[in-house]
């Protein structure tokens, strides 16, 4: 009998150990995952993502201000070397973005079409070359011979420029008149409403903008969508 009293009293000091000691577990593993960090929290961002985070951009009616980047001949383009432009179709786009590739000959047509009339395009790739090799200094100077681009294509190489302006894409368009000795933001957005067929468009965006600024009226949409590639 005392055997079994015995038995008994070891049997439940078991039982209430096992009890406790699970209790301890399911209370460490509790604090576990309230200890969880937060995922990415230190992680360290890409300049370009840390521009575009704090990115504000100009509205119309800012005035912009100058810049001086590297052409694909090696010289630095601003905009004040202009003397006898009266404003600029500012595009940021870039080699590798079919949206912006779509809208080459396009580009190419407009400049053309403007620069005598005193609106000439500056063309700027805002990418890094790192995160898009096609997107790299010698690759421009390839990819504008291959097209015949009749107007600078600069390079971003700090990506100071692209948050300035607020571009988030690419093709980005910044239609600038100059008034006085500012560059006054007169459209903001898309060449025109279709990358994908020319012949489909029934929104031109920027001509038209141009147009109105030729003609000496307002200008009937002075900001669209920009439709392209994240900017990285």
């Amino acid at each position: 009998m005392k055997t079994l009293k015995i038995l008994t009293v070891a049997v439940v000091g078991a039982i209430a150990i096992a009890v406790v000691s699970g209790m301890l577990e399911t209370h460490e593993r509790t604090n576990l995952f309230a200890e969880r960090p937060v995922p990415n929290e230190n992680k360290k961002q890409s300049p370009a993502k840390e521009k575009t985070a704090v990115l504000v951009g100009y509205h119309i009616g800012d005035a912009a201000t100058d810049f001086s980047l590297k052409n694909i001949d090696g010289e630095k383009v601003s905009l004040k070397n202009y003397d006898d432009a009266k404003g600029f179709m500012v595009i940021f786009t870039c080699n590798h973005c079919p949206y912006s590739v779509a809208y080459e000959d396009r580009i190419i047509a407009l400049d053309k079409k403007y620069k005598n009339l005193g609106y000439p395009v500056i063309a700027i790739n805002p990418n890094n070359p790192d995160e898009y090799p096609s997107d790299s200094y010698d690759a421009m100077k390839v990819r504008a011979k291959q097209k015949g681009f009749t107007f600078p294509y600069l390079v971003d190489t700090d990506q100071n420029i692209f948050p300035q302006y607020g571009a988030t894409k690419t093709p980005h368009v910044f239609l600038l008149k100059k008034e006085g000795d500012q560059n006054i933001v007169k459209y903001i957005g898309a060449i025109d409403d279709n990358y994908h067929d020319e012949n489909a468009v029934k929104n031109n965006y920027l001509e038209n903008a141009l147009q109105s600024l030729i003609r000496g009226e307002e200008i009937a949409v002075t900001t669209s969508p920009a439709i392209g590639c994240r900017i990285k």
